[in-house]
C-alpha cells in the first residue's frame, strides 16, 4: 500500500498562504495531511539572478493517483507564477497510517 503514497514539497511565500493552501488540500480531500513548516530561508536562482527569499514549507500527504488534480489545484491558488511542487515517493510506511492515508482522499 505504501507504494502509492506520496509526500508532495509545496514551497509558499509565507505562513498565511501555506495555512492557506493546506487546509484547500484536506479539505478538498486531496492531501489527508498537511503541514506548514518554517520560516526558512531559500536560495534559489530566478531570471538568471541568484536570489533570496523566506518561505513556508508545506508537506501534503496523499496518493500518486490524486497527484495531477494536488498539483492543478495548487497552480491555480498559489501566489508564485510557477510554485515549487515536487513528490517524493513514500518507500516505507507504516501499515496502520498507510491506510489511514488512503481513506482520507478522495476516492476512499
Amino acid at each position: 500500500m505504501g507504494e502509492d503514497l506520496l509526500e508532495v514539497r509545496i514551497a509558499a511565500p509565507d505562513k498565511a498562504s501555506g495555512d492557506a493552501l493546506a487546509r484547500l488540500l484536506v479539505t478538498e480531500r486531496l492531501a489527508a495531511c498537511c503541514q506548514v513548516l518554517g520560516p526558512m530561508t531559500s536560495v534559489y536562482r530566478w531570471e538568471d539572478e541568484v536570489r533570496t527569499a523566506e518561505e513556508h514549507l508545506l508537506l501534503a500527504k496523499t496518493t500518486a493517483r490524486l497527484f495531477a488534480a494536488l498539483e492543478e489545484r495548487v497552480r491555480a491558488e498559489h501566489p508564485y507564477d510557477m510554485p515549487e511542487i515536487l513528490a517524493v515517493p513514500a518507500v516505507g510506511v507504516s501499515e496502520p497510517y498507510a491506510a489511514w492515508l488512503a481513506g482520507a482522499v478522495r476516492g476512499a
